[in-house]
């Protein structure tokens, strides 16, 4: 051994101009790019019980090493920021003191710097969906395993413990749109599970809004759920008007339709941790 640091591995290619152009972009000018982050599926594993996801033991170390090589780092998430913190274990962490973490897609922000979450008024359809779930989903023949998690500021329906998942998602889609629009609020749909919010805010919005303000000179965003397409359009939008961009996918095969529109696919939360640390050992 003579003491000399090992080679950073290779980073991977991606499969697309823009996606090449981008990944340049960013290893070109770290100091302007911006980097997004989905956090169920993409920096935690998903499992059966939202409580209990945690993010891959190595995100925040991998996070702490890129986060003071590039302009900013945002979690953006459809759990509100409070969750995501704890779950994610990102407060107070060296290299995190500026990690902002969009909760509730944009609707809330806690930054790091101070520790606090900010936030508006909720909307007032959510607690009126909450009040009538119970009844919506006896009536709904989904069957047993279904449940709902109240993320405050939206609820949710999962469907994963059903004995037929999918079965379940099919059966309860339609009534949970009605439901929804009845009260101001739509639905969004993910790896089983249905989601009521407020409409006007989602993953795109929250993360051109993040790009504006920290005058991103290129923007990397890395999900897994349908609700990561909208931050796909966003990215697409902002390759349009010149600033590179590339898009990750942390693979599923519940989900297709992220795979099919990704520069880059890695295997899941593993995948992405690998990718953030790689990136951080080629800015040096």
């Amino acid at each position: 051994m003579n003491g000399t640091t090992p080679p950073a591995r290779p980073l991977p290619t991606p499969a697309t101009r823009a996606g090449q152009e981008g990944l340049d972009a960013l290893l070109a000018g770290p100091g302007k790019a911006v980097i997004g982050l989905d956090f169920d599926g993409t920096l935690a594993p998903i499992v059966a019980d939202p409580e209990r996801a945690r993010a891959h033991p190595e995100a925040v170390p991998a996070l702490a090493a890129l986060a003071p090589k590039v302009a900013a780092v945002a979690v953006v998430t459809g759990r509100p920021a409070e969750v995501a913190v704890r779950n994610g274990a990102f407060a107070d962490v060296p290299g995190l003191e500026h990690l902002v973490v969009l909760g509730h897609y944009g609707a809330e922000r806690w930054d790091a710097r101070t520790g606090e979450v900010t936030a508006p008024e909720a909307h007032p359809g959510v607690e009126a969906v909450r009040a009538e779930l119970p009844g919506l989903l006896d009536g709904s023949g989904a069957g047993p395993g279904t449940w709902v998690e109240d993320k405050g500021r939206a609820v949710a329906v999962h469907t994963r413990r059903a004995a037929d998942p999918q079965a379940a998602f099919e059966a309860l889609r339609a009534p949970l749109t009605d439901l929804a629009a009845r009260h101001g609020l739509i639905v969004e749909p993910g790896r089983m599970v249905l989601e009521l919010r407020p409409p006007g805010m989602d993953k795109g919005v929250a993360l051109s809004e993040f790009a504006r303000e920290t005058g991103a000179g290129s923007v990397l965003y890395a999900g897994d759920d349908l609700g990561d397409l909208p931050a796909y359009a966003a990215v697409d939008r902002l390759r349009s008007d010149g600033t590179p961009g590339l898009l990750v996918c942390s693979g599923s095969d519940e989900v297709t339709e992220l795979r099919e529109r990704a520069d880059l696919v890695v295997d899941g939360p593993e995948g992405v941790v690998r990718l953030l640390r790689d990136l951080a050992d080629r800015l040096g």
